[in-house]
């Protein structure tokens, strides 16, 4: 029999996966052609009593892969400068390798078969980390190839938002601008936007277990 919801435990929850929030900063909007400059992650935690909370974030800057193009555009949003001498970046695979290595040890501490990428426009981050993945023939990719949680959809679904800046402070959490556009801000506060998101779904749902007519304790978000 299955276990009834909410579940308290990972796999439980999250039929196997590890939700691993992940966020770039890229040189345009093409993963085949524009190069990866910047890349973060969170794997997501979860306590005794199955509330979920971000974890550490891990991240770092990559130097572009041969033949690269970069958007000038791109830059002036990002503010990312590619030939700062400290932006300490490394290549693409040292970078994968960076990133996996953790998400690989929560995978394993959870008991799950593997991770999902959580993001905001999920399918862009997963599509320049696949692309990485392809480039470098990373063989350890911890990562479901096409499967994916998008915090726009469901920030849509939670607070009728789906613009990140919106939608994180819908949900009640600080937002500086000034920060934006970084890929650790926009990890950190993704991860929080999406386990506020689940935390409170479980919430209902437990009053639905405890056959309680929750209707009027849900406050409109607006």
């Amino acid at each position: 029999m299955s276990t009834p919801f909410p579940a308290r435990s990972m796999p439980e929850r999250f039929r196997g996966f590890l939700p691993v929030v992940v966020d770039v900063e890229t040189g345009g909007f093409d993963a085949e052609r524009h190069a990866l400059l910047e890349i973060a992650a969170s794997p997501i935690e979860m306590d005794a009593e199955g509330r979920v909370f971000p974890g550490p974030v891990v991240s770092t800057h990559v130097i572009p892969f041969a033949g690269a193009e970069i958007d000038p555009k791109a830059l002036e949003i990002t503010g990312i400068d590619v030939d700062h001498p400290l932006r300490g970046a490394i290549n693409e695979r040292a970078a994968l390798d960076y990133l996996f290595a953790p998400i690989r040890q929560a995978i394993k501490r959870y008991g799950c078969q593997r991770a999902i990428l959580v993001g905001h426009n999920a399918a862009f981050d997963l599509g320049f980390l696949n692309a990485a993945v392809r480039r470098t023939s990373h063989k350890r990719n911890p990562f479901h190839p096409f499967s994916c949680f998008d915090t726009a959809t469901l920030a849509g679904l939670a607070f009728g938002q789906t613009v990140l800046s919106r939608a994180v402070q819908a949900a009640g959490i600080a937002w500086n601008s000034a920060e934006a556009h970084s890929a650790v801000y926009d990890t950190e506060r993704t991860a929080e936007l999406f386990c506020a998101i689940v935390n409170r779904w479980r919430a209902l749902s437990s009053l639905d277990a405890a056959g309680v007519d929750h209707s009027l304790l849900v406050a409109d978000e607006g």
